[in-house]
């Protein structure tokens, strides 16, 4: 049994060799022509951190590189975030240097045959954009990032990452839900739903999407918003790496900068996990929602060289957003307030914060040199149920510094789907967790990926379950692109690419 229940066979390594498939993603299509295996041998070279422009063949008036071109496999490499990088080897990937180019890129794979995949800045973990044989076209040179203070409104292309969008709104005293990780670009994470700062107030990020320009698989650039091209609109918020258009920009509406951020944590020993973490989630119960708890359960404690205690643990941490620094502190008096603080192994009391410094924080925890595998959950059991598991899941970890993350209420609760708007994206549990397994050597690859999926289905012991797109482990499991959506906006979503891209020439989801 597979992790999501599906009685689908795991393989031996979703990150080996061999070709994703495509499933539910509308008609057939056949396999283009031309090598879909592994790489040809490299000309001895220099590696270049570019793409040479015009380096490979064919009309296209852009940077690219081919498969078997010298520096192919540095190239392609850097377009996963992820230190494990996927076998799975483009024929082509294309640079263009502003959005006026693609239509002319999409032209070029739809009279060679080739199926194209998409990439804003490489931080989906199953390195989603790197599909056998096809077009991947790169858009990490679209950094376009224009704020206009007067009607609070920004338009920026799908490269600018959350850590570049926050600093420019910061001169404006404007804000925007971004995502935790400061290197995350805008495109995946808000074609994906965006689970992003202060999201148990704000909701998800793409909620704040008022209009997209997009290229559809014909080639026509048009402008979509909920009264223009409305479906392809819906789609876009939500459908994430399934998603049957290139995206060029976004126009977001912009939020006032809180008056006050204010952050405090406590870590315990696992073996105080059960009482500290029954106190944490009724914290979090009777706190506004303008306060973000996180529960952490770590496999270890600080790295090699630091002072403190080893082992599992778990850390409780808080951050709230007000308008006032009185109504920030009083909002998180709680915790500073908890009875258990004597048994911290750590403790950080309520202090002032910023954007910036907590997108430094966050940053520091995900050096891109790691190796991740990660999957999420949507459940219809308790916070409290989850965290328990969670914890004894941790407990039999094989890396130091793999962890379980249990957000309390990631967005605003939203149980009969209509306060977020009309979109694809939807919170489909009571309870939310993630587990991220993170590693080093390229020899423990097997056993850290084998304890991810079988910690999901600790997780989800009955498979009933869904999963959050933006960060699923799609290659589980066939159903789990499925799973990560409400019914009735699966077959919409079906039914939507059918009419959007009836040839099929935008690689969906990816599976087994």
């Amino acid at each position: 049994m597979t992790p999501d229940g599906s009685g689908d066979p795991a393989p031996h390594s979703a990150y080996g060799t061999g070709a994703a498939r495509d499933g539910d993603e509308g008609p057939p299509r056949a396999a283009p022509p031309g090598r879909t295996g592994g790489p040809q041998a490299e000309e001895p070279h220099a590696p270049s951190e570019g793409i040479p422009h015009g380096a490979s063949e064919g009309p296209l008036l852009t940077e690219s590189v081919r498969l078997g071109d010298g520096g192919y496999e540095h190239v392609r490499t850097r377009t996963v975030w992820n230190g494990l990088t996927p076998a799975r080897f483009p024929e082509l990937i294309v640079r263009p240097a502003s959005e006026h180019e693609i239509p002319e890129v999409l032209a070029y794979a739809r009279e060679k045959g080739l199926r194209v995949s998409v990439r804003s800045g490489g931080h989906n973990w199953t390195g989603a954009p790197l599909r056998d044989g096809a077009l991947l076209l790169d858009l990490c040179r679209l950094t376009r990032c224009d704020v206009d203070p007067d009607s609070s409104t920004a338009t920026v292309g799908p490269a600018v990452t959350g850590g570049m969008l926050a600093a420019e709104l910061a001169r404006h005293r404007l804000s925007f839900p971004t995502g935790h990780c400061p290197d995350v670009a805008l495109g995946g994470y808000l074609l994906g739903g965006g689970l992003g700062w202060n999201g148990r107030e704000l909701g998800p990020a793409c909620r704040y999407v008022e209009e997209i320009q997009a290229v559809t698989a014909d080639g026509r650039t048009l402008t979509c918003s909920e009264s223009e091209h409305a479906d392809l609109f819906w789609a876009s918020r939500g459908a994430g790496p399934g998603l049957f258009a290139v995206v060029t920009r976004f126009r977001l509406r912009l939020l006032p900068q809180p008056g006050s951020i204010m952050t405090a944590s406590l870590t315990f020993p696992l073996t105080e996990a059960e009482r500290a973490g029954a106190w944490a989630l009724r914290t979090a119960r009777e706190s506004p929602p303008n306060v973000e708890f996180s529960l952490v359960v770590k496999a270890s404690g600080p790295p090699a060289g630091a002072t403190g205690a080893t082992g599992p643990r778990l850390r409780l941490e808080a951050s709230v957003f007000a308008e006032t620094r009185k109504a920030a502190a009083a909002a998180l008096a709680p915790v500073d307030a908890c009875p258990f603080a004597g048994h911290a192994l750590e403790l950080r009391p309520v202090e002032p914060t910023s954007f910036r410094s907590l997108y430094e924080g966050t940053g520091e925890r995900w050096p891109s040199e790691h190796r991740y595998v990660v999957d999420t959950l949507w459940s219809t059991d308790s916070y409290e149920t989850q965290l328990a598991r969670a914890t004894r899941l941790i407990a039999h970890a094989p890396s130091q510094h793999s962890l379980a993350l249990v957000p309390f209420e990631p967005v605003t609760p939203d149980p009969d789907g209509t306060r977020h708007g009309d979109m694809a994206f939807s919170a489909l549990g009571r309870s939310y967790a993630a587990v991220f397994a993170v590693w080093d050597e390229p020899e423990a690859d097997d056993a850290n990926i084998r304890w991810l999926r079988e910690g999901m289905d600790v997780l989800d012991p009955y498979g009933t379950g869904s999963h959050y797109v933006g960060e699923a482990d799609l290659t589980a499991g066939r159903s789990r692109s499925r799973r990560s959506y409400a019914p009735a906006d699966w077959e919409r979503l079906r039914r939507l690419r059918r009419r959007w891209d009836p040839a099929g020439l935008f690689h969906g989801y990816l599976t087994p």
